[in-house]
């Protein structure tokens, strides 16, 4: 199958130029400003800008155990209508993806329903150190700790055990920080102010920055003593990127850190529009901070920008504080959000597509994906810059049905993505006739 793609805007690793792009079966055959070949099929990308597939590296899609919520087919193919072609799947689902069983159980679901490329992180416990060093550096994305609140066995705090991951790990450790003993202070202290009906503005104050400050500097402590490879997920203050720095290139990086489009958009101000529909662990906080994490994000501090897409229902969400769950769906509407940065002055194209796309790939040494190369898989998203649409109910695709962004018009809408060389998405329709691949690792 050959497919040429005509008179894009290419933006890749720095530069944006006119080119033609040959796809040959699931890979890029040849890169050049003028390409003439016959060809199965063309696409006239005039007035179109085309990316490398983004890498989401941080996604909660509910399978096994939550499908109520979400499955890795629903929100495979929002990721895609995104222009997500590749997502790393939190190991937080039911049951916990604690041991090598249970993790293979879910390739074998991504490999059957995925439209989108795929890995699974192996989770930490308290009580499974021997499979989680038995997990295999070049099939796996990482090791995920949540070293603060989660659910059921997932909260590592035992300081022994930690030191032994951080020692002994094979492969790169991500990390959730937030300190639970500071989050259960703050809670009893709210708690005799509000007893059970506490605002959702307090989220911020009960999640605090110094719960997210305590948890990831003890985290990069552990890292520098042991030379661990460590990624720290969704920053979410100010205070924390004084622990990242930005002297080194990504490649020689041993500590990196991840920022959210959630922490990027939102700030304090909109618990009274959003309520708990913008609930997240770490909790969205000052304006002030949100600034910062930008600017952090510009300075190279901060590495990646993905999602922590995490569904609920809305039944879930519009509860008061403490029963509603933290988290919400944002895979499909990720890059459109951080294309309106760039509209706004905010961001460059450039920058965006290497927080997004390269980086990701960089940093858990991806193989062949991340880059618009000659031999690479051929994971390409073409984006229209000028066709404003509005997120409704009726253009959502995730399972629970509703998005943080609803009423939102974003100027830049997706038009087409590949996965692996196949069309699988164009201006609105699915192709779903090939699934997406397991991502692998030089490691």
């Amino acid at each position: 199958m050959l497919t040429l793609i005509k008179n894009a805007q290419l933006v890749n690793e720095g530069n944006i130029y006119q080119s033609d792009v040959l796809i040959k079966d699931k890979i890029i055959k040849q890169i050049a400003a003028e390409i003439n070949v016959e060809t199965d099929k063309i696409i006239d990308a005039e007035g179109l800008h085309l990316l490398p597939g983004v890498i989401d590296d941080q996604v909660h899609f509910r399978e096994p155990g939550l499908t109520h919520k979400a499955n890795i087919y629903s929100e495979s193919k929002a990721a895609v209508a995104g222009g997500i072609t590749s997502f790393m799947e939190m190991p937080n689902t039911n049951p916990q993806t604690l041991t090598q069983k249970l993790l293979e159980d879910k390739y074998q679901i991504g490999a059957q329903n995925s439209i989108a490329n795929y890995t699974f992180f192996m989770g930490a416990s308290n009580d499974n150190l021997e499979d989680v060093l038995n997990t295999d550096p070049e099939t796996v994305g990482a090791i995920k700790i949540f070293m603060g609140s989660s659910t059921g066995n997932m909260l590592v705090n035992n300081k022994k055990i930690l030191e032994e991951i951080f020692a002994k790990s094979p492969m790169l450790i991500a990390v959730h920080c937030e300190d639970e003993n500071i989050i259960q202070e703050n809670i009893k202290k709210i708690k005799e102010k509000y007893g059970e009906e506490v605002p959702i503005s307090e989220h911020p104050n009960i999640r605090s920055a110094e719960a997210c400050y305590k948890s990831s500097s003890m985290a990069v402590e552990l890292a520098k003593k042991y030379n661990t490879r460590l990624h720290v997920f969704h920053i979410s203050t100010e205070k924390e990127i004084a622990l990242f720095d930005n002297k080194l290139p990504i490649k020689e990086k041993r500590i990196t850190a991840e920022i959210c489009i959630h922490h990027l958009w939102f700030d304090e101000s909109n618990y009274v529009e959003k309520g708990t529909l913008i609930k997240w662990n770490p909790a969205v906080k000052k304006k002030s901070d949100k600034e910062a994490l930008l600017e952090a994000l510009l300075d190279d501090k901060l590495d990646v920008i993905a999602t922590d897409h995490a569904p609920h229902t809305l039944e879930e969400k519009n509860s008061t504080y403490f029963k509603a769950p933290s988290g919400g769906p944002l895979v499909q509407h990720a890059l459109p959000a951080m294309l309106e940065f760039v509209k706004n002055g905010k961001i460059s194209l450039g920058k965006v597509v290497e927080k997004m796309c390269h980086n990701p790939a960089i940093c858990f040494k991806i193989e062949n994906r991340g880059f618009i190369r000659e031999s690479y898989f051929a994971d390409l998203v073409l984006v229209d810059l000028n066709k404003p649409w509005e997120v409704n109910r009726d253009n959502i695709l995730y399972k629970c049905g509703w998005s943080p962004f609803e009423g939102e018009t974003f100027n830049a809408k997706i038009t087409h993505t590949f996965v692996n060389g196949h069309l699988v998405y164009e201006n609105g329709y699915f192709d779903e006739s090939q699934k997406g691949m397991r991502l692998t690792f030089d490691r």
